[in-house]
């Protein structure tokens, strides 16, 4: 146990993540004594009404550990390469953060691996959570590589699946793939420590045959209520909490957050709506409808559909 953690305190570890999903697998290596030099995250942004600059989730952990903090506008900058390269790290981590260029993640003898949220290779891309139940899935997973040219095609090292409930939400599925993904980093940490981490190249598919995750837009969550409605249930789910799925009505754009589906035949058309003005309020599919459970009008705070029923009529 001593010459292991020797180990791990030899090994030069800079972490680059962003959001709250990478806190999870920087403080699994900090907490198992691994030595991480410095952590790579995005500048401090304004947001809010005041247009405070607010530092990402990654750097405010990393300033709690005393952990210097590198915040490069471009991964190109000279004088950043020059401050990357006196680091000399074995290892560098990458976690939900941008694309990197190879003169960077080619630079420890290590390599560069990263986290992703999906079972490589489906769901390559920017948003492999929301696809994954956007789609219908009923596995995901968590999936560690080495970087290298094309995103998320490096080797790969290992993965873990995780069960998707029939309700669940994307929100729900980060928190379990957040969770998982940070025991199989210190897995794949170990691993490359011991030197029994063997890459294996990621299975040669048709392109065409490869489920991906590209970025979200806005017109990608409205719901197309002339769909199946397991199909308009997924988007919710996939959807929720963000980016959210949304519909008009009333000439006002509602985000859904939460609803339920009903297999029926519907007596009004598809994206009609029905309601008692007290208890639902349920939106027609052709196969059915969606009842909606948690919901926010433009201008209001989000709130379940009894309180807004209160408050609103539906004709």
């Amino acid at each position: 146990m001593q010459s292991e953690l020797k180990d791990q305190q030899n090994m030069r570890i800079i972490f680059m993540g962003t959001p709250d999903f990478a806190v999870a697998s920087l403080d699994i290596l900090v907490q198992n004594g691994y030595n991480v030099v410095a952590v790579i995250t995005a500048p401090d942004k304004p947001a809010g009404r005041g247009l405070q600059l607010q530092q990402s989730a990654v750097k405010q952990y990393a300033v709690s550990r005393n952990i210097p903090v590198l915040q490069p506008e471009k991964l190109k900058n000279p004088d950043f390469l020059t401050e990357l390269r006196a680091l000399k790290a074995d290892l560098q981590v990458v976690v939900a953060f941008r694309m990197l260029p190879e003169v960077v993640w080619d630079m420890p003898p290590l390599g560069t691996i990263n986290v992703h949220a999906s079972l490589l290779p489906n769901y390559r891309g920017a948003a492999p959570i929301n696809w994954a139940i956007i789609n219908g899935e009923k596995e995901s997973g968590v999936t560690t590589f080495k970087l290298q040219h094309e995103i998320d095609t490096g080797d790969i090292l290992f993965s873990q699946s995780v069960v998707i409930r029939d309700d669940e939400t994307a929100g729900e599925l980060h928190d379990d793939l957040m969770a998982t993904g940070a025991g199989l980093l210190l897995k794949t940490v170990q691993a490359l420590g011991s030197g029994t981490a063997a890459g294996t190249p990621q299975a040669h598919i048709k392109a065409e045959e490869i489920k991906h995750a590209p970025k979200i837009f806005k017109e990608d969550c409205q719901i197309k209520w002339e769909q199946p409605v397991e199909q308009i249930y997924n988007l919710v789910r996939g959807m929720s909490p963000y980016p959210t799925a949304w519909t008009m009505l009333a000439g006002k754009s509602v985000k859904i957050f939460k609803a339920t589906r009903e297999h029926a035949q519907p007596s009004v058309a598809p994206g009609e709506a029905i309601s008692d003005n007290k208890t639902y309020l349920k939106i027609a599919a052709p196969d059915g409808y969606l009842s909606l459970q948690e919901i926010q009008m433009e201008g209001k705070k989000r709130m379940d559909i009894e309180a807004f029923l209160r408050g609103n009529k539906v004709n």
